[in-house]
């Protein structure tokens, strides 16, 4: 037996020494099992390792313990992981249009309407309309009463320079002249200061007689000016009439040439109403007496006036010189307003026919 027990284990032990794998030399069968023993390292000389020099392969697991992945080839796409790692598909990518803009507010409601342009359009100032329409009615409460300028007070003047001062600084009609509009039509005058206006203002201002109505009448058309006055007395009224020519010079100027002046007939009033009592020289006199003894003329009067009225109005032309020409500013015009200045220093302060200005 002790023979095939040693020729046993000598070929174990020839069995191990011609196994190449260093695995292998290291283990050791022991009673039927295979034992794995620890490996012994021989260091160099110096004392390291025989591999101390050569660098430990880099190694690119993943925070998983999974193998690296195979470093791509120039031609092979990237690789996409999704978020555990796990190796996904490249989704091609579509391209993107512009996006459509939106105009959701901050609580997602529904995108506002596009503005028109009507409503882009800045809203007229009526604050400053406001302010306007006040000055004019400023104004012609100021003049109302002053016999259209003649019997108005120092303060009156003064309060009228400065209404029409802030009136003129904000003129909403820069050319007057072209704006055919706004200035044509029948303008009642309103106020006068230093005009050529004056010989009939003192006529009206006379006892037994009034300056019923002072106007201007303009047609852009036809470039003419009608100024017309009517003076009424308890027994007529008379009216008369300058026709006028003119020519724009600038956007606000326009000079006037007068042609002709017309006296239209006298109307007879078919009775005679006098005033209760005049003032002359600051005493008051009464007039009962007077209306008394008239009384019985009355029909007279009436047979007048039938004979008189429908005659033709009575033309007088006028020469054509330089003193009747003149020039009118026009320094502040709207649809219910006008104020102009003349080359005499005069100012003139009118209302349109219509106008509440006039009430």
């Amino acid at each position: 037996m002790a023979p095939l027990f040693a020729s046993s284990h000598a070929a174990h032990a020839s069995l191990l020494l011609l196994s190449p794998s260093p695995t292998a030399a290291a283990r050791v069968r022991v009673g039927g099992l295979r034992v794995r023993r620890p490996r012994r390292l021989r260091l160099a000389a110096g004392g390291s390792p025989p591999n101390a020099g050569i660098p430990d392969p880099t190694v690119d697991d993943d925070e998983w313990g999974r193998e690296p992945p195979a470093s791509p080839s120039s031609n092979s796409r990237p690789v996409v992981a999704d978020e555990w790692g796990e190796p996904g598909v490249l989704e091609p990518e579509q391209p993107s249009g512009a996006d459509t803009p939106t105009n959701d507010d901050e609580w997602g409601g529904d995108p506002k309407p596009t503005p028109s342009k009507a409503e882009e359009a800045p809203a007229p100032a009526s604050e400053e309309d406001g302010v306007l329409e006040e000055l004019k009615r400023c104004l012609a409460h100021t003049v109302y009463g002053s016999g259209l300028g003649l019997q108005a007070s120092a303060e009156v003047r003064g309060e009228v320079v400065e209404l029409v001062a802030q009136l003129e600084a904000a003129n909403p009609t820069t050319a007057p002249v072209q704006a055919p509009d706004l200035l044509d039509g029948n303008w009642i005058l309103l106020y006068t200061a230093y005009s050529e206006l004056l010989p009939i203002l003192l006529a009206g201002a006379t006892p037994f007689s009034k300056v019923e109505k002072i106007s201007q009448e303009i047609d852009s058309r036809s470039l003419t000016i009608v100024n017309a006055s009517t003076i009424s007395t308890p027994f007529a009224s008379f009216s008369f009439s300058a026709t006028a020519s003119f020519e724009a010079q600038s956007p606000s100027r326009i000079e006037v040439q007068f042609k002709e002046g017309s006296f239209q007939p006298p109307e007879i009033s078919s009775s005679v109403n006098l005033p209760n009592q005049i003032a002359i020289f600051g005493q008051k006199i009464s007039l009962e007496p007077v209306q008394q003894l008239l009384n019985p003329l009355q029909q007279a009067f009436a047979n007048i006036a039938g004979s008189i009225s429908g005659q033709p109005p009575l033309k007088v032309p006028i020469p054509g010189n330089n003193r009747a020409k003149s020039w009118l500013l026009t320094t502040y015009l709207d649809k219910d307003l006008r104020i102009s200045r003349g080359d005499g220093g005069g100012l003139f302060v009118l209302a349109k026919e219509g106008s509440p200005l006039l009430d």
